[in-house]
């Protein structure tokens, strides 16, 4: 005689079939490439001043111009006048110091002092202004940021004297391509990130 299983027992083996569930259609994941950087890595100083373009000694001494009203003496000795978290693009000033016979002026003195990218003078510290010194080829650098204009004089410059050892002091400025000012406006290259300014100094 055959035996049934009971009622319970069929229903118990049919709960345990095979489970199904519905999942949601899988997600494609694609990402965007890197774009590649526009802009070359900056160079050192050291690569700048290998690479200066040659001094034209043609058109006479470096002009003076006013010194304006924001001189401060005593400024740090230092080339690098950029701070993090600054505002405005960095700019790079690479030159010679010659003299009239187009020869170049170890050891020679340079004071820089400039507004902010928004055209502000640091009256009571000494941010964006520092001196230095030429080196054995009569070479100078400087990394600052580019000026901003102001009401009272709209146009961009950067203030500088400079002298030979135990000669007179030039007092003096630099000017930009877009508004040049004549024997006082730098050679101007764009790189994307930061400028490229170049400037030679003919003194007495």
């Amino acid at each position: 005689m055959k035996r049934t299983l009971p009622a319970l027992a069929i229903l118990l083996l049919a709960s345990c079939g095979p489970v199904v569930r519905e999942y949601p259609p899988a997600v494609s994941l694609t990402l965007d490439p890197v774009p590649n950087s526009t802009s070359a890595p900056e160079p050192s100083n050291v690569e700048i001043l290998a690479n200066l373009p040659q001094p034209d000694c043609s058109k006479g001494l470096t002009p003076e111009n006013q010194e304006g009203p924001y001189y401060k003496p005593d400024s740090p000795e230092q080339n690098v006048l950029f701070e993090g978290g600054m505002q405005g693009k960095k700019l790079i000033v690479a030159g010679f110091v010659m003299n009239k016979d187009c020869l170049p002026i170890p050891n020679a003195w340079l004071d820089f002092w400039q507004a902010d990218a928004n055209g502000v003078y640091d009256n009571e510290g000494y941010t964006l202004r520092g001196h230095q010194f030429t080196d054995n080829k009569g070479r100078y650098y400087l990394e600052t940021v580019f000026p901003g204009l102001y009401p009272e004089r709209p146009i961009g410059h950067i203030h500088v004297k400079a002298g030979s050892p135990g000669g007179e002091i030039l007092t003096t400025q630099l000017y930009f391509p877009a508004q040049p000012v004549d024997g006082l406006t730098v050679t101007l290259e764009d790189k994307g990130d930061y400028f490229i300014a170049y400037f030679h100094f003919i003194l007495e």
